[in-house]
């Protein structure tokens, strides 16, 4: 019978370091063609909006989904398992949480493999749910030293910063200003719902990467097209992602200053196809979209630990 899991036996058996295997995983199976990824999909009433992202990674015996509704009242997130063999569901789990790591982990891997591995430094735009999984991703992913927030709501950044440095070891700290967050810093993370640029290209070090997480539609833009044009790789989940989805490339491709070709996928780097970052000074970006097969290599991990542990209520489906 497949298993049903809560967010509470996510939380239990779901670590930082096994979602970073899982959607490193992900991305090379996509590089090597023993994957498939459909862009989101979206259903949209005048008080709730539906969200679907399906996928198979055949080569880890699964297919599947996650859906999830928007609301003023908040977001409900499910992630649908099913053996790729037989087609029987496997798990239904509650993914709220699961994103969240999910999330942050492709930021990490991205930092892993783009990022100057001496990377002592880094500043993060955002205090909010998402930027809690980034911050602990790239904490596991470089030797960080500091880590610097820059977020409105000065209490809840206090908060935050404190509760990121006990769960990640390293400090942790509120930053005076966006200037403050981004000047010397070897990575830089955005983790916002911006609508315009959140900081000066000019404030740039050479040799930063930059992970923009927030920036997922039109609306939404976190990095300047001047910052853009001093990126000499521009990474993506995938091309075909990037352009339904990403809101800080879209203007620059619609003005023709961008080119699809010009952008790498994650995977092409992590399986040599492309060699990443080219120099030490040379700035880097990765736009992160979310892909499926995110969620569903995270979803399969997460199973296989429940099975283990004995967690989870079995559903009454064949």
């Amino acid at each position: 019978m497949a298993l049903f899991l809560s967010e509470n036996d996510v939380k239990q058996l779901l670590t930082v370091g096994m979602a970073m295997e899982a959607v490193e995983s992900a991305h090379r199976d996509l590089a090597l063609g023993q994957a498939q990824d459909t862009p989101r999909a979206r259903s949209r009433l005048p008080q709730t909006a539906l969200h679907i992202l399906q996928g198979a990674l055949p080569a880890q015996g699964v297919l599947g989904y996650k859906a999830y509704t928007s609301n003023r009242s908040g977001n409900r997130f499910l992630v649908h398992l099913f053996d790729a063999a037989s087609g029987r569901l496997r798990a239904m789990i509650e993914a709220d949480y699961l994103g969240m790591i999910r999330t942050g982990a492709a930021s990490g891997v991205a930092a892993k493999w783009l990022a100057r591995p001496e990377a002592k430094v880094a500043g993060v735009f955002g205090a909010g749910w998402q930027a809690e999984g980034h911050v602990r991703a790239i904490c596991e992913a470089l030797p960080l030293e500091c880590v610097k927030v820059f977020a409105r709501q000065a209490d809840k950044l206090a908060a935050f910063c404190q509760r990121l440095s006990e769960q990640t070891g390293v400090r942790v700290v509120a930053a005076a200003s966006a200037e403050a967050a981004v000047r010397d810093s070897d990575l830089l993370g955005t983790v916002t719902t911006a609508a315009q640029p959140l900081f000066d290209a000019e404030w740039l070090s050479p040799g930063t990467h930059i992970n923009a997480a927030g920036s997922n539609a039109l609306i939404r833009q976190e990095l300047s097209e001047a910052t853009l044009r001093r990126c000499g790789l521009i990474a993506v989940d995938t091309v075909a992602t990037a352009l339904a989805e990403a809101g800080d490339l879209l203007p620059l491709l619609e003005k023709g200053r961008l080119q699809p070709r010009q952008m790498v996928e994650l995977g092409e780097v992590i399986i040599g196809c492309h060699p990443g970052r080219g120099s030490a000074e040379q700035i880097t970006v990765f736009e992160s979209q979310g892909l499926a097969i995110q969620d569903l290599a995270v979803a399969l991990r997460v199973l296989a630990a429940a099975e283990a542990a004995g967690l989870g209520m079995e559903i009454p489906l064949q």
